[in-house]
């Protein structure tokens, strides 16, 4: 089979996965672009994104512009002569970048495509209780997640699964799906499709802080699929008032049970061997999660953590 000459594009351990794929499949990677190295925390240490590091420790070229159109970095990659570029998890790109392969560029996005569009499509695919997501590569054009399709794998979402969970699960199927769409690519066994055109697609905007908050007044299956959405990262939570003090708490894991309980919704209940918030239709036990200023713990240690719980309530709205 044709070997083909790959520049590879990503940032995080998603797309690291994928860059190993590539490094021990028969293509050849010529060079790797990824973010600049940042300092972080309280001792300003430099980080390195996954993708550095892997192509660091196996002597791969590694490329980290500050700008994508910098013509001394464009000129560099063009020297390399690559027959295809893959983006896994990266920056908007420029035209005169993703142009520049004879064989285009090709991007793997974590949903099945025209679905899902967008920078949190495995959150959402959670949130909103989809049975079912996948993974798709196709040619990057200047419209973002929009071009033509190269091939689509299907992946089944198991019953309470959280977003790390199936991240995880996506990042190796992902993998596979860029060494398949390259190896296709090479004996040009691939008929590139238009995405369909959808009515209503289903988007995955980037999340913010302020959309990780816990709407209690919904059904409680919605906010169970919220809280997995959410889980690890970023994490969606909730306001505590302990005394006249008022506290984050993020809530990664639960459980819950329809009731017709006649009660407000957000209501809390609390005591030294149960916690639960009421919601539209039933009732919500929150099992793993993290008070700010603390670390993450089961509920059961959260709960020794305290001795009057008639000084904690939710904070009202």
């Amino acid at each position: 089979m044709k070997s083909l000459k790959v520049v590879f594009l990503g940032t995080p351990e998603f797309a690291k996965t994928s860059l190993e794929a590539i490094h021990q499949s028969h293509h050849q990677v010529v060079g790797v672009v990824t973010v600049a190295d940042k300092a972080s925390g309280r001792g300003q240490k430099i980080n390195q994104s996954p993708v550095k590091i892997y192509a660091s420790e196996n002597n791969l070229p590694v490329f980290q512009p500050e700008k994508l159109r910098n013509p001394e970095f464009l000129e560099e990659l063009r020297k390399l002569e690559a027959d295809v570029f893959v983006v896994v998890a990266f920056r908007m790109m420029p035209k005169v970048l993703f142009e520049m392969p004879k064989m285009g560029t090709f991007n793997l996005h974590a949903s099945l495509l025209p679905d899902y569009r967008g920078a949190a499509p495995i959150n959402y695919a959670v949130i909103n209780g989809e049975e079912t997501t996948g993974a798709t590569t196709f040619f990057i054009n200047e419209k973002i997640d929009e071009g033509n399709i190269l091939l689509q794998e299907e992946l089944v979402i198991l019953q309470d699964e959280n977003a790390g969970s199936l991240h995880d699960r996506l990042m190796g199927m992902g993998s596979e799906l860029v060494v398949k769409t390259l190896d296709g690519l090479a004996e040009n066994a691939i008929e590139e499709k238009p995405q369909p055109q959808v009515e209503n697609p289903k988007n995955a905007y980037k999340i913010f802080k302020e959309d990780t908050k816990i709407n209690w007044d919904a059904p409680s299956k919605t906010v169970h699929q919220f809280i997995l959405g959410m889980s690890p990262y970023p994490a969606a939570f909730t306001t505590l008032k302990i005394e006249d003090e008022e506290k984050g708490l993020k809530i990664f894991n639960g459980r819950f049970e329809l009731s017709d309980h006649g009660k407000y919704s957000s209501t809390l209940e609390i005591s030294k061997h149960e916690f639960k918030i009421y919601t539209e239709d039933g009732i919500y036990y929150p099992l793993e999660l993290q008070l700010e200023g603390k670390k993450r713990m089961m509920v059961k240690d959260f709960l020794n953590g305290f001795r009057n719980f008639e000084d904690i309530s939710l904070k009202d709205d």
